[in-house]
């Protein structure tokens, strides 16, 4: 557990999100090679079977991850004041929660996998094997969101470290069986999905042995937790804002793939190959826009409000400069990293058309993350949420409809820098506003940041 509150803010900052960052390259490569070995043994119709499943599966889990985050958030706000007896409570709190909800994705996610594929217009070709993906990644909810829960409270603890080691050895097991089962025992897209929920059981269930031993205030002891309905009522009015917000995202991913699937499965591959190769850029501005939320949180608690703004500076430096070198990278060597996944010239074409356009504006989404982050951090989740709805529904969802129909499938792709850009200048607005800092859990006098 580490203590956010005093240190240099730029030091803490990125030493809290390092693990994170190192965790989240592991997970990525993990995808890539997941991307590879099916882009190369199976063909692309997988490939975009497994791209068109991602805005399912994250649609289910969004609302999950929301709450996760409210809880973060009240952990890291009461341990930054010192309540072990509230942190404790909010520990046992998430782990009961996020039991329950992983039942409901499972049931949910299993019964209503190909019926969404049909539609969202999936090519026909596409659909058996993507239904046949999500429902077996779907039987595994319990031990995602179980080691995803365990993550998100040791983050709001001030711990990045513990949850990476986990991490990497989840990705390292995934690669392995990945390999097995695909290129070995020609299981086919079965075959990935299984190696994906093995690997998450093996990292759940480490993780409670560890914790047992280790960390005695989030100890999981299945029969003696306490269940406190005031902090589950505080993490909906935290948590639930962001989960719906990426709920929606997830909507808007799926009716994003509505929109290109109407151009075939080579687009559709293309489009879940770029985006396996831009989740590297936005990954980064992600993990360091969580770890802003966790330090924001913890010296809020402590009323240290002067330490924000010089945390938020730090971490948009280093997010600004990193974004620009990938669209450096997306730009000059796009068709060559699309060449690792498949053979296939269009595909190949298609996405580089992508990570141009794309990729020339990561600036634009690292900065919107990165100030979201202090409104969250500070409890402020709603504004985020709407802000998220507007960019999204009112400004990408129709660019992409309208400038596909009059430029082709590189509408679609401008649409999501404009989004970006709208989405940005709105929450830099409401951030200049002020009226996050009277969000707080902890209250105190002095509130100017």
């Amino acid at each position: 557990m580490k203590d956010l509150t005093v240190g240099h803010e730029g030091k803490l900052i990125r030493q809290f999100a390092m693990p994170m960052v190192y965790g989240n390259v592991f997970q990525q490569l993990y995808n890539v090679v997941d991307s590879i070995v099916i882009g190369h043994y199976i063909g692309k119709e997988a490939l975009a079977a497994v791209g068109a499943s991602f805005p399912i599966i994250f649609l289910i889990v969004s609302l999950v991850i929301g709450l996760s985050m409210g809880f973060t958030i009240i952990i890291s706000q009461y341990y930054g004041a010192r309540d072990l007896e509230k942190v404790k409570q909010a520990i046992d709190t998430t782990y009961i929660i996020l039991f329950f909800a992983s039942i409901f994705a499972t049931i949910v996610g299993t019964g209503f996998s190909t019926p969404i594929f049909r539609l969202t217009g999936l090519p026909d070709e596409v659909v058996p094997q993507a239904g046949l993906y999500l429902k077996i990644y779907f039987l595994g909810s319990v031990f995602f969101f179980g080691f995803n829960g365990i993550s998100a409270i040791l983050r709001g603890l001030g711990d990045s470290k513990t949850p990476l080691i986990f991490l990497i050895v989840s990705t390292i097991t995934n690669v392995l069986l990945d390999l097995l089962f695909v290129v070995v025992f020609r299981l086919g897209i079965a075959g990935a999905a299984y190696a994906t929920i093995i690997s998450q059981a093996g990292a759940f269930f480490t993780a409670i042995i560890y914790l047992n031993k280790r960390l005695p205030i989030m100890n999981v002891r299945f029969r003696k937790y306490i269940f406190n309905i005031a902090l589950f009522r505080t993490s909906l009015r935290i948590g639930l804002p962001t989960g719906l917000q990426q709920m929606f995202v997830a909507a808007g991913m799926i009716a994003l793939f509505g929109i290109v699937n109407q151009f075939g499965t080579s687009t559709i591959a293309a489009y879940s190959v770029a985006n396996r190769i831009d989740s590297f850029a936005s990954m980064l501005a992600m993990n360091f826009a969580a770890a802003l939320s966790s330090f924001v949180g913890q010296n809020i608690g402590a009323n240290k409000p002067e330490r924000v703004k010089a945390g938020l500076k730090a971490t948009w430096l280093i997010t600004s400069g990193t974004s620009l070198l990938f669209s450096l990278l997306a730009i000059l060597f796009g068709k060559t990293m699309m060449g690792f996944f498949t053979p296939d010239q269009e595909v190949i074409n298609i996405g580089n058309d992508y990570l141009v356009i794309v990729g020339s504006f990561y600036i634009l989404f690292s900065s919107m993350f990165v100030v979201n982050a202090v409104m969250r951090g500070a409890g402020d989740t709603l504004i985020p949420m709407f802000i998220t709805l507007i960019s999204l529904w009112i400004i990408r969802i129709p660019a992409s409809y309208l400038l596909a129909g009059h430029i082709g499938v590189i509408g679609i792709w401008w649409a999501i820098p404009i989004g970006w850009g709208i989405g940005l200048s709105l929450t830099f607005i409401y951030y200049l506003s002020g009226k996050w800092r009277t969000k707080s859990l902890i209250k105190h006098t002095k509130l100017a940041v």
